[in-house]
């Protein structure tokens, strides 16, 4: 049995099946003020081969048995041994099918940790992933445990009228003393963590879906009270999920209802349990009153994901938690998909390289790396990171570019009819893509064992006389933290060879690592030859980010800008000038000398601002484009010594100059493209609001007045514009007479609503400025701050921890000392969130001298606490390690 709750290390090495067979599960649930009552019939039977001696194991975590019988004969208490982390049955059968039923009792109000069963708000509520359901019964609650589940709810028909579990309603009706009951069966074999349960009075919407066979589906989206009308969006982008998913993969809805839920307080921002999605109320409620462009974008990719992962997670499982990727990876790669469909499929893209570059390389360089499949982890909560999302989703990827669209679709197929209804493996993933189209994807599966970003060195020659381009590329793996090997992967590179028309020439070689657009470098070393040019042209390598490495490609500042006006990918015409952007920032930053110096060459502003004002690009294109690299970005490219202050005022030298040079050019677009009409979410829209959002953006940081801004707040008809304005002021001017009263007034217009006050506080979090810690404390002591309610802890404190360098790193070390207080008091209530922000600390090596002993100091006084979660634990040893 694979027990975590001790923290002990876990080894991928050291699997094996469960000794008992699990084929059905009944569960009757009923609701009380105050407690939970929970029986659960489990149908077992011992795994053949099992020796009659072994005994029935099962999970728990802070469980109280209040009842057990074998085949409905009470059990001798000699005959079994239970604590509230388990419970072990000595006089299992030896043979046959049994039945045990299990009892235990439970208080959700008081379950803070929001894992297992909880109330929120007054709904009853179930987050099982990973290992919440051994908080509700005692259970073999591992991933390859599979069984169909029948549910009972019972409960008050007043408080809580819906009552809600995974798969179809089969019985309903109402009971004594004013309760009533709801039964619902899931015919699909699930693991225990998509166990689904919610009870509450709850408002919903309502709609048909009709599959692609014609199949009729009940769509429901359930909120809190008052609050149906702000899941209309949330509705549509399910039923274009749907639609996607058939067109795109084949992939029909396979239940008679399928409904989302939205609530409050929760972990995580959504769980995907068979048939009935649970979701943090974030990414369903929105109008352009309460939300951002960024927030429907948001709403539109989590309703996909979670909606996906009903073949890629449910229908088709994993097998163990160390095959997390298997369907965290692939369903954020299906997301991006279906997203890249609906918007712009550049501008996703770069959105998605900026996710991964942001979050997971830093992780790949720090001591949190781990592989995208882990080979040991303590604490599997601590492993939903951005290595097993955002990377795993560009393994899947590189697996799609590598065999082409057609047969990324064959091996998919494969492996949905032939691992249907199981928990699988990384190997039985990849091995359908080889069975359906003789490709060898062993060396590729290194890509999962090997932590670390690899380095792709390119260089090439042109010999104009024989009119020959030579192509050298170099693969790179540094060992780091993880300690796994560094063997050369299979990376799919995919190039164009631009003329000087912007055009791409047609590449000629014989060399057999070359397959059409791609480049595929499976050795540490190879050089490609193209003949047959016409004249020089220019590489443009890494097309599409086509793998997760860091690029050093030996190319002339010239090249470099004229791909960045002529390349035919949009992709590369980003990435080129944001590389160009990225490394002029980082040698300003490291050079020491006046921050408040321009940074860049004449030259790159110009390409900056001819993208910008290139009508032929979309808006949303050319938003991008204006969007400088992140301090946190600049700071991983530092690596060592770094300064977050000089590194602040560095990006803000950079601001103005683009600013001042553009500065006609800001006044034109803003004043073209500001929003004056009617608020649509679409992606056009949207792409408009961004550009001029960007535009009045650079024109305060270059004028340094407060005005444009001021005004933009007064007049903005939408969320999206409101708070870019209040962004600015805040940023910019945070104790002018004007700043204070648009803050005070945007409290004062949301102070009713959960969702923009996160916004309020996060804003405040962000103000680049030593002082905002101490603004941060007071806001700790609001009277709309709360500790228990995830989003705002993240809000507040983790975006003050993530996203204000300047504060965070202060140099007299106040900003760690104050956020190491606060995991402290957050552990006691919620060890996810704790060891979720502590996760900031990573970098803490990179930094100079004097804040890197104050960051250490804090950490070591961290892990020296008593009671200490073994989530957050696990995250500052690994830290400090």
């Amino acid at each position: 049995m694979l027990r975590t709750d001790d923290g002990q290390t876990i080894k991928l090495a050291d699997y094996r099946p469960s000794d008992f067979l699990l084929h059905a599960v009944d569960m009757t649930i009923r609701l009380f003020e105050g407690r939970a009552e929970i029986e659960t019939h489990l149908a077992l039977e011992r795994r053949p081969g099992v020796a009659a001696s072994v005994p029935l194991e099962l999970d728990g975590d802070e469980l109280s048995l209040a009842g057990l019988t074998l085949d409905g004969a009470p059990l001798d208490s000699s005959t079994y041994k239970a604590s509230p982390d388990g419970l072990t049955v000595f006089s299992a059968p030896a043979s046959g099918r049994f039945t045990l039923t299990v009892a235990t009792r439970l208080v959700p109000e008081e379950n803070s940790k929001l894992m297992g069963l909880f109330r929120s708000n007054g709904i009853w509520c179930t987050q099982c992933e990973a290992e919440g359901f051994r908080r509700i019964t005692y259970f073999l609650d591992r991933p390859d445990v599979l069984a169909p589940y029948r549910v009972r709810v019972e409960a008050d028909k007043a408080a809580a009228p819906v009552l809600l579990s995974n798969g179809n309603p089969v019985e309903s009706g109402d009971l004594p003393g004013g309760r009533h009951f709801a039964v619902w069966d899931d015919p699909f074999n699930k693991p225990s963590y998509l166990f689904a349960m919610v009870a509450g009075d709850l408002d919903a919407v309502h709609e048909q879906f009709t599959t692609a066979s014609g199949r009729a589906v009940t769509l429901g989206v359930y909120t809190e009270k008052g609050r149906s009308a702000q899941a209309a969006y949330a509705m549509d982008a399910l039923k274009r999920s749907m639609v996607w998913d058939e067109r795109r993969f084949g992939r029909e809805y396979d239940l008679d209802v399928f409904n989302v839920v939205a609530i409050a307080d929760f972990n995580m921002g959504a769980m995907e349990n068979k048939g009935l999605n649970v979701f943090n109320h974030k990414y369903v409620l929105l109008d352009e009153n309460i939300a951002t462009d960024s927030d429907y974008a948001g709403v539109e990719t989590v309703i996909a994901h979670e909606y996906f992962h009903n073949w890629t997670g449910n229908r088709i499982t994993c097998r163990d938690w160390f095959q997390l990727c298997l369907k965290e990876g692939l369903t954020v790669y299906r997301d991006q998909e279906f997203s890249a469909d609906e918007r712009e499929a550049t501008v996703q893209r770069i959105g998605s390289v900026r996710r991964l570059k942001a979050h997971q390389f830093p992780e790949d360089q720090g001591p949190l790396q781990h592989p995208v499949r882990p080979g040991e982890y303590r604490e599997i909560n601590n492993f939903y990171t951005a290595t097993v999302y955002d990377k795993g989703a560009e393994l899947v990827r590189m697996v799609a570019t590598i065999l082409g669209r057609d047969g990324f679709r064959k091996g998919m197929d494969l492996y949905f009819d032939r691992h249907d209804g199981m928990a699988a493996t990384i190997e039985e993933f990849l091995a359908c893509f080889t069975d359906a189209t003789g490709t060898d994807l062993t060396q590729f599966a290194l890509w999962y064992a090997q932590a670390g970003t690899p380095t792709l060195s390119v260089s090439q020659s042109y010999d104009p006389e024989a009119d020959r381009l030579s192509v050298t590329l170099k693969q790179a793996l540094e060992p780091g933290a993880a300690a796994t090997q560094t063997a050369p992967m299979h990376i799919p590179v995919r190039f164009g060879l631009v003329g000087s028309n912007g055009q791409d020439k047609e590449a000629v070689t014989t060399s057999e690592a070359v397959v059409g657009d791609v480049i595929h470098l499976r050795e540490p070393e190879t050089t490609v030859v193209f003949e047959k040019l016409g004249d020089r042209p220019y590489l443009s390598a890494l097309r599409d980010f086509s793998a997760p490495v860091t690029l050093k490609h030996e190319q002339s500042e010239a090249d470099r800008l004229a791909l960045a006006r002529l390349d035919p990918n949009l992709f590369n015409r980003w990435r080129i000038l944001n590389d160009l952007v990225a490394e002029a920032l980082t040698t300003a930053s490291r050079s020491g000398a006046d921050a408040t110096a321009s940074p860049f060459a004449s030259e790159i502003v110009e390409a900056i601002l001819a993208s910008a004002s290139d009508q032929s690009l979309e808006p949303a294109f050319r938003a991008q484009a204006l969007a400088l690299p992140g301090e946190t970005d600049v700071a991983r490219l530092v690596g060592e010594n770094v300064d977050p202050d000089h590194i602040h005022a560095v990006v803000e030298a950079a601001r103005r100059q683009i600013g001042e040079s553009g500065a006609r050019l800001f006044q034109e677009l803003h004043a073209e493209l500001a929003s004056d009409g009617a608020f649509s979410p679409d992606a056009a829209s949207a792409g408009q609001r961004a550009l001029a959002n960007s535009a009045l953006a650079y024109l305060v940081a270059a004028t340094g007045d407060p005005a444009p801004a001021t005004r933009q707040f007064s007049e903005a008809r939408n969320m999206t514009d409101r708070l870019s304005a209040l962004s600015l002021l805040l940023h910019h001017f945070p104790n002018s007479p004007d700043t204070i009263a648009a803050l005070a007034e945007f409290y004062e217009r949301h102070e009713a609503d959960e969702l923009v006050l996160d916004k309020w506080f996060a804003l405040q979090a962000t103000i680049p400025d030593a002082s905002a810690l101490e603004r941060v404390e007071t806001l700790a002591a609001h009277p709309k701050f709360t500790l228990r309610n995830p989003n705002r802890v993240r809000a507040l404190i983790g975006t003050f921890a993530a996203a204000n360098q300047v504060a965070f790193h202060r140099a007299d070390g106040a900003g760690y000392r104050w956020v190491a207080d606060r995991l402290a008091e957050i552990d006691r209530i919620n060890p996810q969130i704790s060891a979720r922000i502590a996760t900031t600390f990573r970098a803490w090596r990179s930094l100079e001298p004097v804040r890197r002993d104050y960051a250490r100091k804090v950490l070591r006084q961290l892990v020296d606490l008593e009671h200490l979660s073994k989530d957050l634990r696990d995250i500052v040893e690994r830290s400090l390690r």
